[in-house]
């Protein structure tokens, strides 16, 4: 039959007492709501209910729609520009893959200046506060 050579003497595998777990889950709930407590106190700007969730949700995709339309803007302004250029002067495809360029370099710059991250023009080095 089973050897009675557990850790316990018990026969059985692994912690035998149950009255430890119990403690151990009592101090892990412990830590558990002193942790909730702690960051609770930290972040109190946190959006509290639903409805002020789906609030900055739709103020987060409408800044990301204005991002992307000011990249896109810039790429396909230097691309027609560059591709009407391209027709008048005969120099294709170089007028094309140069305003590309441009308008790419001219969409990122867009992008910063619009999130905050870039002086606008003649601010000098002031970078406007992206939460205004």
């Amino acid at each position: 039959m089973a050897d009675k050579n557990g850790p316990d003497g018990t026969g059985e595998t692994g912690r035998g007492k149950q009255r430890q777990a119990d403690i151990r889950d009592d101090d892990l709930e412990r830590r558990r709501r002193d942790l909730e407590a702690s960051l609770a106190t930290r972040r109190p700007d946190r959006l509290e209910g639903k409805d002020d969730a789906k609030a900055g949700s739709a103020a987060g995709y409408g800044q990301a729609l204005k991002l992307s339309s000011e990249f896109i803007a810039g790429i396909v302004v230097g691309a027609g520009l560059g591709w009407i250029i391209d027709r008048v002067a005969g120099t294709s495809p170089w007028g094309l893959i140069v305003f590309l360029l441009l308008g790419f370099g001219a969409g990122v710059l867009n992008v910063l200046r619009s999130a905050g991250l870039m002086a606008e023009f003649g601010q000098g080095d002031k970078a406007r506060d992206p939460k205004e």
